[in-house]
């Protein structure tokens, strides 16, 4: 039976796949901007397409996720365990995880921002894909960081990128706390039901940085054994 691509970085390391990984989760987490795009214009066709786009993105993920878990060796001559390499994995997909289910509840619900937070939400939103970028750079450093053997100037470099990403996690929890203030005041101007939707998909968008924060928690974790 031929082996995908994918599988054949296995005869070198668990590394290279682990990067892809996280760049197909970033490729799903960036997909939201558009998808949001077409929700303030409320061109549901183009919101469909894009919330399939994203599915489509986040399956692709566990489908690597699920090979990397089956082929890992379990005898890694490494300086990195298998439970750290399969630690790592499962905060990476926990991003691509909580891109789908927004993108999932806001078509279900056909949702829209009012006018006035609109500007405000895209503006966090990027923060948050911010967050995602940083992550996956981070992590795409993994090849250099296991040719020194974690250790060097490679360790600084890498704990710089962990400190940014620390840096926009910030900035999504103050830019989260305008937003919920500004729905705060809309209250008595919307149904109940739509204010209630609109504060969970604020607290779920502002997951994506958090979940991020987690790949650099994870890979701070790696840096210091």
């Amino acid at each position: 039976m031929p082996t995908t691509p994918f599988l054949n970085m296995f005869g070198r390391s668990p590394i290279r796949p682990l990067e892809e990984h996280m760049a197909k989760v970033h490729a799903c987490v960036t997909q939201l901007k558009s998808f949001f795009l077409a929700v303030s214009e409320k061109n549901w066709e183009k919101v469909e397409q894009f919330q399939k786009e994203i599915a489509s993105l986040e399956n692709e993920a566990d489908d690597m996720k699920r090979d990397l878990r089956l082929h890992l060796p379990k005898g890694l001559f490494m300086p990195v365990s298998r439970s750290d390499i399969l630690e790592l994995l499962s905060v990476q997909d926990r991003l691509a995880n909580k891109a789908k289910d927004i993108a999932g509840i806001v078509l279900g619900r056909k949702m829209s921002f009012p006018d006035s937070i609109s500007d405000n939400f895209m503006l966090f939103l990027q923060r948050c894909v911010d967050a995602s970028q940083q992550a996956n750079t981070a992590i795409h450093e993994l090849d250099e960081l296991l040719e020194t053997g974690f250790s060097g100037n490679e360790v600084k470099l890498v704990s710089g990128m962990i400190a940014t990403l620390s840096g926009i996690e910030r900035d999504t929890d103050d830019m989260q706390i305008g937003l919920r203030n500004s729905i705060f005041q809309l209250e008595e101007q919307l149904p109940a039901v739509h204010i209630m939707f609109l504060y969970k998909i604020i607290e779920w968008t502002g997951d994506l940085a958090n979940r991020a924060q987690d790949v650099g928690d994870r890979l701070q974790i790696l840096l210091a054994r």
